[in-house]
């Protein structure tokens, strides 16, 4: 089976606290975008195997990829709820075809996981259904069970607690990937030090989407107050320029997005971001996580 898998960016982003097991607990509004992976999942024949490999080579392939760590979560599931009677897993090949810059904020490495979960579920006729399917998902990724279901959605708790929103229309979004790298881990900590931080409208973010009213003014970031993407600062002012609608980083960075009521004004700042920035991208949102491509 070929699945196509979404990328998302956060249309906002805010730490309420932190959770008394050491989480953090968040409010995301998410929202599936036009970039992504396509990724092959077929049986292989080679009993208890997973093989994986990549179109990129800077990538793992081996235990550590979150591809790799989704099939093992997915055949425990399916080995300890009486769903397998030989009781051994029959061997897989997972091939991804990659096009989501990762270490982006992107959830671009999410996003092939819930692919695989996916794919196993249908071409062993194994019959979870969605919430399972998310269950299983968050075992290897917070994000999982958003790039499953897709759409606009609030994710709350560490990301998981999903509540649906009316899609989003008639946008455009340019979106670049700068060089530099970002730590989730670092930037969680700069959270945990920080002090004086602005959290996000919420309230008004939920009942701007919900009512299908205007809602660029409520796009935030809480990370953008203390991780530093010294690029930000020029990708944004670039963006105003072509009157983007609104400006924010995805996840914890370094990507950073524009939104834009016009396809001439996105397609023109585009061009415009290209000739400094490779990864740059002009995509509209999309709404679902997962497209079945080959059966």
């Amino acid at each position: 089976m070929e699945i196509r898998a979404f990328a998302k960016i956060n249309l906002m982003l805010d730490i309420l606290g932190k959770t008394d097991d050491g989480y953090h607990n968040l409010f995301m509004v998410m929202q599936s975008i036009g970039i992504y992976d396509d990724v092959t999942v077929e049986l292989s024949g080679k009993a208890n195997q997973i093989e994986l490999t990549c179109s990129n080579s800077a990538l793992p392939v081996d235990k550590s990829n979150i591809a790799h760590k989704a099939a093992k979560a997915f055949f425990d599931y399916y080995n300890t709820n009486s769903l397998n009677p030989r009781k051994t897993n029959p061997g897989i090949k997972i091939h991804i075809e990659k096009n989501i810059p990762f270490a982006a904020g992107l959830a671009g490495g999410s996003a092939d996981a819930a692919a695989v979960i996916f794919g196993l579920n249908e071409i062993l006729s194994a019959g979870l259904d969605i919430e399972e399917l998310c269950a299983i998902g968050v075992k290897v990724g917070a994000d999982v069970p958003f790039c499953l279901k897709g759409g606009t959605m609030i994710a709350q708790d560490i990301g998981q607690v999903l509540s649906p929103l009316p899609p989003i229309k008639n946008d455009y979004i340019v979106l670049v990937k700068p060089d530099q790298d970002v730590s989730t881990k670092a930037a969680y900590d700069a959270f945990d030090t920080a002090e004086n931080i602005r959290h996000c409208d919420t309230t008004g973010i939920t009942h701007a989407l919900a009512n299908k009213r205007p809602y660029y003014s409520y796009i935030q970031n809480v990370f953008e107050q203390f991780v530093e993407v010294p690029d930000r600062v020029d990708i944004k002012a670039t963006m105003r320029s072509f009157n983007a609608k609104a400006t924010c980083m995805s996840g914890s960075g370094p990507s950073v997005y524009g939104i834009f009521d016009s396809e001439i004004k996105a397609r023109s700042c585009m061009n415009a971001l290209l000739s400094r920035y490779q990864n740059t991208f002009l995509i509209t949102p999309v709404n679902h996580g997962l497209d079945v491509l080959k059966k």
